[in-house]
């Protein structure tokens, strides 16, 4: 089964509801949209789910869409509400604790997580 959607190089407009949901794993859902060099990542989250602070050599930009989450960005901590929008550049330290509400975030990034991709 196809889990994400993938852009064919033209101008496109697409509905969330028409793009792929994977389960990563109890209470978190991920889709997908990929492009030539970027892609977007659009997560639901079950309250107080955690995902561990680490870095990557990509570019990062996550807007909060629903929910309140305690973001660690380096060595600080930090609620963010939804509307909020975070860069984080390559090599960033980051993680989020979902607190009492699901939440919606939407990742942003460049070039593509390969690691992302199913095999």
């Amino acid at each position: 089964m196809e889990t994400t959607l993938k852009l064919n190089g033209h101008p496109s407009a697409t509905d969330w509801s028409r793009v792929p949901v994977e389960k990563l794993e109890e209470g978190i859902e991920r889709q997908m949209v990929i492009g030539e060099n970027l892609m977007i990542c659009r997560l639901r989250l079950a309250p107080h789910i955690v995902t561990p602070a680490h870095d990557h050599p990509h570019e990062q930009m996550t807007i909060v869409e629903r929910g309140s989450v305690l973001f660690t960005i380096g060595d600080e901590q930090r609620v963010v509400q939804a509307g909020t929008v975070l860069h984080f550049p390559p090599g960033a330290w980051h993680g989020a604790t979902m607190l009492d509400e699901e939440v919606i975030l939407v990742d942003i990034f460049s070039p593509i997580r390969e690691d992302f991709l199913a095999d």
